[in-house]
């Protein structure tokens, strides 16, 4: 981490367990950026609050970083890329025939794995912003490597 972008680190919160969620300590309306570990490893980077400043004109109940991390916590593949890049290259790869059978009889589905996977065995911290501008100022030094010293297995940055 570069020490220009050191203050920021700090900034990011403790790791919490997929396996907790919800979690109460989130705003219910804010910006933010987050970070997806699996042990040691980051896997993916993200940020939320696209448009943050106009929508939160409009005095939503819920909008930013608790709806993205509740779509991730999920598991459900449609409208979450996240979601889809942990099927494809984490989940997937490790089927067995077994429960490729049970797809075809529709005992299970994909997102089921893929909930399971993520609840299981990855973690998140995140950092509260002021707005999208910083959002996505924070979430390109996460993804280039420089805030935790290492680029997300899932969505590095070139």
């Amino acid at each position: 981490m570069s020490d220009r972008n050191s203050h920021l680190f700090g900034d990011f919160s403790e790791r919490f367990a997929f396996r907790d969620w919800p979690n109460k300590a989130i705003p219910k309306v804010t910006a933010g950026v987050y970070a997806i570990w699996k042990d040691h490893l980051l896997v993916y980077c993200g940020m939320s609050g696209r448009g943050f400043e106009e929508k939160t004109k409009q005095n939503p109940k819920e909008f930013g970083l608790i709806t993205r991390l509740r779509s991730h916590a999920s598991g459900r593949l449609s409208g979450d890329k996240f979601c889809v890049y942990v099927a494809n290259r984490l989940v997937i790869p490790n089927l067995c025939p077994d429960d490729l059978n049970r797809f075809s009889t529709g005992e299970v589905n994909l997102d089921q794995f893929t909930k399971t996977y993520i609840h299981k065995s990855l973690d998140y911290q995140y950092c509260l912003v002021s707005g999208s501008t910083e959002a996505y100022s924070l979430e390109s030094l996460c993804r280039r490597g420089e805030i935790f010293g290492q680029k997300p297995l899932l969505n590095p940055a070139n």
